[in-house]
Formats: C-alpha cells, structure tokens, sequence
C-alpha cells in the first residue's frame, strides 16, 4: 500500500511539471491564431460589402496575415521543442526521485510491514507485561546497607529474632520497617512492610501499600517491578488520590515506554498537588522530557506549578544510589515540615509528615509532629483518627 500511495504522488508530480514544462504546446491550444483567422474572414466580408476601401482593406490583411504567420511559427517551435520539454523534465524528474529513494532506504526501513499504532502499543504492552520481576531486579542492584551504627544494627538483628517468636506483632514488624528502611536494608523493609499489610488484612489502607510499592521500588534501584506494580494498584484502589502511588504509577509507564500515559498522569497530579508535596521535585525532574516523548512538549513554567528542580538536581536524580533516594526523600519531607510550620495544611498532609518520619526511622520527629498536630486539630475528632493512624503506622502510642 505504501509503494502504491509513493507512486501515484509521484506520477502526479510528473505529469504537473510535465504541463507545465510544455506550456500547452500542440495543436488546437493557440486560440491567437484562431482569432487572426477570424479576423481575416471578417475583413473579407467588409470588403464585399464595401465598408472597407480596397486600399484599406488590403493593408488590415496584409497586418493580420503577418501576424498569423508568426502566431503559427511559434506554436510549431513549441512542437518541435516539445522534446526539449522532455529532457527538461527528465533532468528534474530523475534527480528528485534518485533523492527521494536514497532518502528512505537511509532513514526508512524497506521490507518492513505497516507498523500502526495499535500494534505498537500491544508489542509496548506485552513486553511490559513479561519484565523482569522484583527479585531479579534487586539481584541487579548492589546492596549498600550502612552498618557504620553498630546499635541501630544490633538493634534490627534483635527484633528480627524476636519477630520470629511474635509473627502478628503489628508494631513489631512497623518497627522493623523503619529499622531496616533506616539502615539501608530496603529489601528486609518491603517484606516487613508486606507482613504489616498481611497482618492487616482488609483494614490495610493506601498508605500501607503505597509504602509497601515505595520499598520495593527503592529497593530495585528505582524500577517498578510488576509486584510493586500489584501494590501500586491496591493503594489506588483504596484511595485514587493517593499522591505517592500516583506518582510511581506514572514512573512504571515511563519506563515501561508508554510516556503519554506518564505524562498525564503526572500532570493531573501536580494540578491536584500543593506546593512541598513530596512526589513534585522528581516529577518536575523527568516531565520535561516525558512531555516530549509524548507528543506535547510542555516546558515546566507551563505547568501548573510554577517552581522546578535546578539544573543540578535534574542531572543528580538519573544516577542516585538507594541511600541517596531515603536522603531524597528526607529532604522532602523537610520541605512538607516547614510548609506546614509556616502555612498550616490538612489533617492528611499531616497524617503524611508523621507517616513519613516513621518511614525514615525518626521517631522522635514523628512524636513532635504528631503533638503538634493534635493541638491543631483538637476539635476535629476525624481528623485527631487520621492523625492516630498516622501515629500508629510510624510507631507511636497514640
């Protein structure tokens, strides 16, 4: 089909120069020397009807034989250079084509069939569906767990060994998970934090999840395993504005080479996002590009929040080892605490400083904020629950 669409362009192109080349040169196209005709057999009848003198007569038709004469030499030079028309064409023609083929056959792909887009996305699909799996993508990373604390290590051993002994100890194993995520020992936290989620059963929230997907991706050095991909769905599905699980939803189908699915969902979050949101600086880190990759390209001061990463913090967010990830995400939430220290927020942004600090094994911080909260919230007794979850989660007594 595309052979066929090629040649008819081509044929239309040739037969548009060829006109024009020729200039309608041929019999029948001169109507100048019909019109001298004419002329001549009009003179003709004004002469037999004596309203032309002889003399004049005689001088319009020697005037318009004259120009009939030249009239008919030039169409019959059109004829005869007719050829010259030809070569003419030939000389653009070949060129043209000899260009346009070279073209394709350098940057083209002969003997490929059609390519459409379903089929494309289907092939994108299907080989995102056969990635590698969490435990072969952690195999890849190096371990880098910071055994410079000798008592927070010891520390993690023994509530290991106790866990063994207590497997439905829910604040065990939610300690367990600060423990290990603090120490660098990611993969131990995910499946700490699988256990939180197994011993919750049905009453496991988006949080649990999107902390769960979190470790795993941390853990695989930034990939978002189809396991992780599982857990992403769960917080989703419990709580669709979920900024975390969204976040890395969309970092799973930028990878797996579907950016206009990135990109919108990337873009519907930062609408929804406030400023300090832990999730904006990575995505203002990759969008640009994303955007580009999805057909429509949007520079970061076109989006909905007008501030972005420097330079630097978007040349250092490719190349990030696990640890500088959790020193990422401290920063964060740096950021999160002082926009609440100074603006205020809603129970669930503060619900999410707690969580994090827990996450990060800063249980001191978490109890302050918690405190803090409680205090900003007396007379909210919905909001002092989802504090207390939060105060749960991160390992402190309510």
């Amino acid at each position: 089909m595309f052979w066929i669409v090629v040649a008819l362009l081509l044929a239309a192109c040739i037969l548009v120069m060829a006109a024009a080349l020729r200039g309608g040169a041929g019999p029948g196209v001169r109507p100048d020397v019909d019109v001298y005709r004419d002329q001549l057999r009009e003179l003709e009848r004004d002469a037999a009807r004596g309203t032309l003198d002889p003399e004049e007569a005689e001088a319009a038709r020697t005037e318009v034989a004259r120009r009939l004469l030249a009239a008919d030499r030039v169409r019959d030079d059109g004829v005869r250079g007719s050829g010259n028309s030809w070569l003419g064409l030939g000389l653009i023609g070949v060129p043209v084509i000899a260009v346009s083929l070279g073209i394709y056959f350098w940057i083209g792909t002969p003997g490929k069939p059609d390519y459409p887009l379903q089929g494309r996305i289907l092939r994108i699909e299907e080989a995102r569906a056969a990635r590698p799996d969490q435990t072969r993508a952690e195999a890849a990373v190096p371990d880098e767990i910071d055994d410079s604390r000798a008592d927070v290590t010891r520390l993690a051993e023994e509530l290991k060994q106790v866990l063994a002994a207590r497997p439905d100890d829910l604040r065990g194993w939610r300690l367990a998970v600060q423990t290990q995520a603090g120490l660098g020992d990611l993969e131990a936290a995910w499946q700490s934090q699988d256990r939180v989620i197994a011993i919750l059963g049905e009453e496991a929230g988006a949080e649990e999840f999107a902390l769960l997907a979190e470790l795993m991706i941390l853990a695989a050095g930034g990939y978002v395993s189809p396991q992780a991909e599982t857990a992403l769905s769960e917080a989703v599905r419990r709580d669709r504005a979920n900024g975390t699980a969204r976040y890395y939803a969309g970092l799973m189908y930028a990878q797996g080479g579907r950016p206009d699915r990135a990109f919108g969902i990337w873009r519907g979050l930062i609408a929804e996002s406030a400023p300090g949101d832990p999730w904006l600086d990575p995505i203002y880190a990759q969008i640009e590009e994303i955007s580009v990759l999805a057909g429509d390209p949007t520079p970061l001061d076109e989006l909905p929040q007008p501030r972005g990463p420097s330079v630097d913090d978007i040349e250092a967010a490719g190349d990030m080892t696990p640890q500088d990830r959790i020193e990422m995400i401290g920063n964060m939430v740096q950021g999160l605490s002082e926009r609440l220290a100074s603006e205020g927020g809603t129970a669930e942004e503060w619900a999410r400083l707690i969580t994090s600090y827990g996450v990060l094994g800063r249980t001191d911080a978490a109890a302050t904020v918690y405190a803090e909260a409680k205090t900003v919230f007396a007379a909210d007794r919905g909001a002092l629950d989802t504090l207390a979850r939060a105060a749960d989660r991160a390992g402190i007594n309510p």
